[in-house]
């Protein structure tokens, strides 16, 4: 059986796992935030193999989530930085740290959201753009302009989650 790209697939979280569903490009995204840009800070920060961190950090810049630029000429030393779309990943990330700590975190908080005016810890919620109501349960999935058919019968029985 031949394996489908989750590309070829309409689904939005399927799209976004084929780009950043992998651990190891998480953690990267996560340390490039931290401010981390050489691949020996990646490499020393997350103790990964040289030729895993390669090919993550490759993924990441053929997906539009970072950008290798030349820092040095020689010898030839590249550095990876945040596009917009890997910038676009933050408020993902927040909200995983907060789900992490709320639920995975017996011991405790390793790492805490802190805003930086007020010092004071932050929990981040994900809201509407639109009202800035916070997003709870009840919302509702609807097929969107490019759906199929069989998608779209497919929501009709269910549009809870």
């Amino acid at each position: 059986m031949q394996r489908t790209s989750f590309d070829q697939m309409p689904c939005p979280v399927a799209r976004s796992l084929e780009r950043i569903g992998e651990w190891w490009s998480i953690l990267i995204l996560r340390d490039a935030f931290y401010g981390l840009t050489r691949f020996d800070q990646f490499e020393q920060s997350l103790g990964i193999a040289p030729n895993m961190l390669t090919r993550r950090l490759k993924a990441l810049c053929e997906a539009g989530l970072l950008e290798r630029r030349r820092y040095q000429d020689r010898p030839p030393r590249y550095e990876y930085v945040l596009t917009e779309k890997g910038r676009d990943f933050r408020p993902v990330l927040w909200t995983l740290f907060a789900w992490g700590n709320r639920h995975l975190a017996p011991e405790g908080e390793s790492v805490t959201l802190v805003d930086p005016v007020t010092g004071l810890a932050v929990d981040p919620v994900v809201v509407d753009g639109r009202t800035g109501r916070p997003l709870a349960e009840g919302v509702h999935v609807m097929p969107g302009s490019a759906a199929s058919e069989s998608l779209r019968r497919r929501f009709e029985r269910r549009t809870t989650i």
